[in-house]
């Protein structure tokens, strides 16, 4: 580890991942952009990860700690990086080469920017497929589209880690939609831009995959009810976030009762009476 700070901290966390892992690193590794460090987060893997990341030796530095989740292994690695920028990349994409110069470029061109995104290539076990039209990204003041879908990949961003830190990065209780939950954090105060290039590879269908576990809804219907009770909105932001919030709140409800969840769903209706009652 040399002494002066990188520019670009690079935080991959991963569990298991062991037969995909290596595609990752190397494409971290080989970016055009020098100044960056590499910094895997192992979240209590019981695969042969330990040793592939022995291979790297000190090309990576990384961190291990007990299976907490992909919250605590991203907040692992924002507390240990060094660069004043932190780009995120999950353990099953790959970057192409220039994605961190050119991300570095727009950050120099507008000074007031403190947070970014690529486009994206997705596959989706082994096929290119095009995103539907609801997925694709916006620019700019992000925080009403995105409440009612995740808008920002992680491994698509770049961010100032002050900006991580003043927001309290990644809500650990969840254990999913802690993405969304973070990005809508940050959305609520700063435009989020994009670089409408794709230089992210999104890989997924595979079974381990968060984003396939049901009821993400639960979550992010508790992201806006905690940003609704805990932080400034506007008068536009809070009532688009209380309508997106009883949308999701009835059909939450309406699958519970389906399932027999009973109790879940009083609880979620009582999310929504209390929203309902405040906007008479």
């Amino acid at each position: 580890m040399t002494s002066t700070p990188p520019e670009i901290s690079i935080i991959i966390p991963t569990y298991n991942r062991c037969w995909i892992l290596r595609d990752a690193i190397d494409s971290a590794l080989s970016q055009t952009f020098s100044s960056r460090e590499v910094i895997v987060v192992d979240d209590g893997s019981t695969d042969a990860t330990a040793a592939l990341l022995s291979e790297y030796s000190d090309n990576i530095t990384v961190i291990r700690q007990e299976n907490r989740g992909v919250s605590a292994a991203r907040n692992a690695g924002i507390a240990a990086a060094r660069g004043k920028y932190i780009a995120f990349l999950d353990s099953d994409d790959m970057w192409m080469p220039e994605k961190l110069l050119r991300q570095q470029a727009f950050f120099l061109s507008q000074p007031g920017a403190v947070i970014c995104q690529t486009d994206e290539i997705w596959i989706r076990n082994g096929v290119r497929v095009n995103p539907g039209r609801r997925h694709r990204k916006p620019s700019g003041m992000i925080f009403e589209p995105s409440l009612h879908l995740c808008l920002v990949s992680p491994s698509a961003v770049m961010i100032r880690k002050d900006i991580l830190n003043d927001t309290g990065g990644f809500n650990e209780t969840y254990p999913a939609c802690e993405d969304y939950d973070l990005w809508l954090r940050i959305g609520l105060y700063h435009p989020v831009y994009l670089i409408d290039r794709p230089l992210v590879i999104k890989r997924g269908g595979h079974d381990d995959q968060l984003s396939r576990n049901p009821g993400l809804d639960r979550y992010r219907i508790l992201s806006i009810a905690n940003m609704l009770e805990n932080h400034v909105l506007s008068p536009q932001q809070r009532q688009a976030a209380v309508n997106v919030l009883m949308a999701k709140c009835r059909i939450y409800v309406q699958g519970c009762v389906r399932r027999g969840k009973s109790d879940e769903a009083a609880a979620f209706q009582a999310i929504y009476d209390h929203y309902a009652e405040a906007a008479v």
